[in-house]
C-alpha cells in the first residue's frame, strides 16, 4: 500500500480486550468471562492468527462508583494487566503485549523490573502504556493517596518513562549492570538493576491522550498513540500535528505509530451491516446506561428522568461528587450546552443523543468495504494502523480475522507473515541502543 506522499506503508492492528466500557455486550448470550483464563487465551490466539501486533490490556486501580454504588459496567474481579500476559507469552509465539500500568501509584525500579521479565519471557513481545491519575479516590488504595496534583502528572510520567530506560539501558548487552544514579523532582535512585537488557532494548512504550499535554508526551517519550477519532478529517489533523512534533525531540516520523481505537461490524449486504450497527448500539446503550453516561456529565441523580425523553434542562454541577474513579472529559457545562443542541436540532431522546455522541470511530459494511475503508485511511494519513475494539468478549475478533484480514492483504495493506520475533520488529521500530534514552541531571 502506498501513502499519498508516495512512500510504501502497511497497517499495523491490534486488538484489544473489551470491558470496564460500554462497548461490550453484556446481555449477548455469546458473551463469556472477563476474568477466565480461557478468554483473554481465545482473543490472543485470534489475534496471533489475523498476525495483529498486539494483545491490549486496559486496566484500572480501583473499583469506580457511581452515586456510592459500584458502576455497572465495572468488571468486578479483572486480574492484574501483566500477570495476564506472562501467562499469554506461555500460549503465544509472535503476538505483542500491551499492559496498561499507572505511572502515579507504581515505583520506576519495581515496574521496570516487572516489563524486563515480560521481555525475557515473551521473547521480546512486552509493552507498556502509560496511564496517569490525579484523583483522590484512586490514590485512597495507595499509602500516598491523591497526593499529586492533576498539573503535575505528566510531569511524573515523563520522569517515570525516562527513569524506566535508564534502568532498562543500565545492564549493557553483553556486560555487567552497572549503578543507577537518578535524582529528579519525584524520583531519587541508587543501585543495580536486577534484570538484564531485554530483547528489545526497552519495551515498547504506548501512551493515550489527545490533550495538548498528552501529544506533547506522546511525541518525546511514546512507540505509539493510542487515540481516536470519529473521520478521517479529525484522524488527519490529530496525525499532522502529533508527527510535527517528533522532530523538536530529535524523532522522525516513523519512529512514533498513531494507533486509533475503533470498531466494526460486518454484514454481507450495506443494508444488513447498518442494522446490525444499530442494534449493537441500542445493546451498548441500555436505557439505564444512558442515564449513567448523562449523570457523568451533569454530576446529579437524574434516575427520575426518563430515557426515552428529553434531556435535563437543569445545569450540570462542575464540583459533583457522584462518579468517583472516571474522567469527566472537559467543562461539563459547555458539554450539556452541546448535548442539548444536539438533541434540539435532531429531536433526539436522552438515550438517542448518548448513543449518537459516545460511538467510536466505526468501519461498518461487508468485509470488502470494511477492508477497503481501513485502507484508506491509512492512506490518507489519518493513521498508522488501528486498536481494534470488539464489542463481545472473547469470539468478538473472530470475523474479521476471518473475513476482512485476507482482504487487506490481497490489497497489499496488511502483512501476510510476521516478518520478525520481536514487538519492536512488527511495529519497525529500531531496538534502542544503551543509554539512547538518557537524560541529563540525572
Amino acid at each position: 500500500m502506498t501513502l499519498s506522499d508516495g512512500t510504501a506503508h502497511t497497517m499495523h492492528l491490534a486488538a484489544h480486550f473489551p470491558g470496564v466500557n460500554n462497548t461490550t455486550v453484556w446481555a449477548d448470550p455469546r458473551s463469556r468471562s472477563q476474568i477466565e483464563f480461557s478468554s483473554f487465551e481465545h482473543l490472543a490466539r485470534t489475534a496471533e492468527r489475523g498476525l495483529f501486533d498486539f494483545f491490549f490490556l486496559a486496566e484500572g486501580l480501583r473499583l469506580r462508583e457511581h452515586n456510592g454504588r459500584i458502576h455497572d459496567l465495572d468488571v468486578v474481579g479483572r486480574p492484574e494487566s501483566i500477570t495476564v500476559l506472562n501467562a499469554l507469552a506461555a500460549v503465544t509465539e509472535r503476538l505483542g503485549l500491551a499492559a496498561t500500568v499507572n505511572a502515579t501509584f507504581n515505583e520506576p525500579y519495581e515496574l521496570a523490573r516487572r516489563l524486563a521479565s515480560l521481555d525475557h519471557l515473551s521473547g521480546g513481545r512486552a509493552a507498556w502504556n502509560v496511564v496517569t491519575s490525579s484523583d483522590a479516590f484512586t490514590g485512597e488504595n495507595f499509602r500516598r493517596g491523591g497526593y499529586l496534583d492533576r498539573a503535575d502528572r505528566y510531569t511524573r510520567a515523563a520522569e517515570f518513562v525516562a527513569t524506566a530506560r535508564e534502568l532498562w539501558d543500565s545492564w549493557p548487552d553483553g556486560g555487567a549492570p552497572g549503578t543507577v544514579v537518578h535524582t529528579g523532582p519525584q524520583f531519587r535512585i541508587s543501585g543495580r538493576f536486577a534484570v538484564p537488557r531485554g530483547p528489545q532494548g526497552h519495551p515498547v512504550v504506548i501512551q493515550a491522550g489527545d490533550s495538548g499535554e498528552g501529544r506533547e508526551f506522546a511525541a518525546s517519550a511514546a512507540d505509539i498513540i493510542f487515540t481516536r477519532h470519529g473521520t478521517s478529517a479529525a484522524g488527519r489533523a490529530f496525525y499532522a500535528d502529533v508527527k510535527r512534533r517528533l522532530a523538536r525531540y530529535g524523532r522522525a516520523h516513523q519512529d512514533l505509530k498513531i494507533m486509533p481505537g475503533v470498531t466494526f461490524v460486518l454484514g454481507d449486504t450495506a443494508a444488513e451491516a447498518r442494522e446490525k450497527a444499530a442494534e449493537i448500539r441500542r445493546q451498548q446503550v441500555s436505557p439505564q446506561t444512558a442515564i449513567l453516561a448523562l449523570e457523568q456529565i451533569w454530576g446529579v441523580d437524574l434516575s427520575g428522568y426518563d430515557p426515552d425523553g428529553p434531556l435535563p434542562d437543569i445545569d450540570p454541577d462542575p464540583d459533583s461528587g457522584i462518579v468517583q474513579g472516571r474522567v469527566r472529559h472537559g467543562d461539563p457545562l459547555a458539554l450539556a450546552a452541546k448535548w442539548r443542541a444536539l438533541s434540539e436540532e435532531k429531536g433526539l431522546s436522552i438515550r438517542q443523543t448518548v448513543i449518537e455522541v459516545t460511538g467510536r470511530q466505526s468501519f461498518i459494511g461487508t468485509p470488502e468495504a470494511v477492508a477497503e475503508e481501513m485502507a484508506a485511511f491509512v492512506r490518507a494519513g489519518a493513521a498508522d494502523g488501528f486498536i481494534l475494539v470488539p464489542h463481545l468478549t472473547p469470539g468478538g475478533l473472530d470475523e474479521f480475522v476471518d473475513r476482512v484480514v485476507p482482504l487487506l492483504q490481497e490489497r497489499g495493506a496488511f502483512r501476510t507473515r510476521y516478518e520478525g520475533t520481536t514487538l519492536r520488529e512488527h511495529l519497525g521500530l529500531a531496538r534502542p541502543g544503551a543509554k539512547s534514552w538518557a537524560r541529563s541531571g540525572t
